[in-house]
């Protein structure tokens, strides 16, 4: 196939061929060999994106495997007319996260979006979930947004402060799970939570340098989910793929965009066809004695704010 430019690359992410939204920028996608990271990255290309593309290459349990998928995916990118370069290194380690940055700055001259997308499940209920599996599983996801995002940001900062104008976007990973926990996920929810915290502050932080920071919640087929919920992420025989993980990227590719000015601080669930604004924690019901309740007055007054409150969403896996 003849090599084309990187803004008329079409590439198949079931959208049909670009429009070159992201022709030009520089884009790390975490965690993309496989599944959602994989899926953002085509897209991103398909756009006219230039591409870092990493991935550790293990399995489900984080634990080594044989080979990294990353530079398959670099090749399926070139197949198609586009530029990308793998990266194998462990984002959750400084050395990792200071050198995924560096590979976008040293092969590419740049970096415009950092998208956090790694991660692997230890699924345990509570009483049988060991600090192992705990710290594994926060280490890879909290840690894992947090080291490349801090190294990113120091370097819009620089450039902020050199008076180099950034349109830059970080698009986070969070879950369903983090929004409303899950059975069985007591590690992975807790740290899908916590990456919806760091969302918020990081936008907070980086505006002034030109940075918007945005996370998606999104419900796909990928490893992870097709052993939880098999039956649920089971492709069809024909007609729509409700959960193909193609079906999350278009959202990512737009917040990774210079085309989504204005928008920080967010956060998207991204599922088949729908797409949804999450409203977190906000004040509901209040009551105000002005004084110090007794618990039994505290009981009474909480009893009837819940009464007028919203019913919670459903914890994921409940029945």
């Amino acid at each position: 196939m003849e090599k084309g430019t990187r803004a008329d690359m079409a590439v198949d992410t079931g959208a049909g061929a670009g429009s070159g939204l992201c022709a030009g920028r520089v884009v790390v996608v975490t965690g993309a060999g496989r599944g959602l990271g994989r899926a953002h990255a085509l897209a991103f290309a398909a756009e006219g994106a230039r591409l870092v593309v990493n991935d550790l290459g293990v399995g489900l349990d984080g634990a080594p495997a044989p080979d990294s998928p990353a530079a398959q995916v670099v090749e399926e990118i070139r197949a198609l007319g586009g530029e990308a370069v793998a990266h194998g290194g462990d984002i959750a380690t400084t050395e990792g996260a200071a050198s995924l940055v560096a590979t976008a700055l040293d092969t590419f001259g740049r970096l415009d979006t950092l998208v956090n997308n790694a991660g692997f499940l230890r699924d345990r209920m509570l009483v049988n979930l060991d600090e192992g599996d705990w710290d594994a599983v926060m280490r890879v996801h909290l840690k894992g947004h947090f080291l490349p995002l801090k190294h990113a940001a120091a370097h819009w900062r620089a450039e902020a402060k050199a008076g180099r104008t950034s349109s830059a976007r970080v698009v986070n990973t969070s879950s369903g799970a983090g929004l409303l926990g899950s059975v069985g996920q007591g590690n992975y929810s807790a740290a899908k939570a916590g990456i919806v915290g760091l969302t918020l502050v990081a936008a907070a932080e980086m505006g002034r340098y030109g940075v918007q920071v945005n996370a998606v919640a999104p419900a796909a087929r990928t490893r992870m989910t097709e052993a939880t919920f098999a039956s649920a992420m089971a492709a069809p025989e024909d007609g729509f793929d409700a959960m193909a993980p193609e079906n999350v990227s278009p959202v990512v590719v737009w917040l990774g965009s210079s085309a989504s000015d204005g928008v920080t601080g967010r956060v998207f669930e991204a599922e088949a066809g729908r797409i949804t604004v999450m409203e977190g924690w906000r004040p509901g019901p209040t009551a105000d004695k002005a004084a110090r309740w007794t618990p039994a007055e505290a009981g009474e007054a909480a009893r009837e704010l819940l009464g007028r409150a919203e019913a919670p969403g459903a914890v994921y896996g409940s029945g």
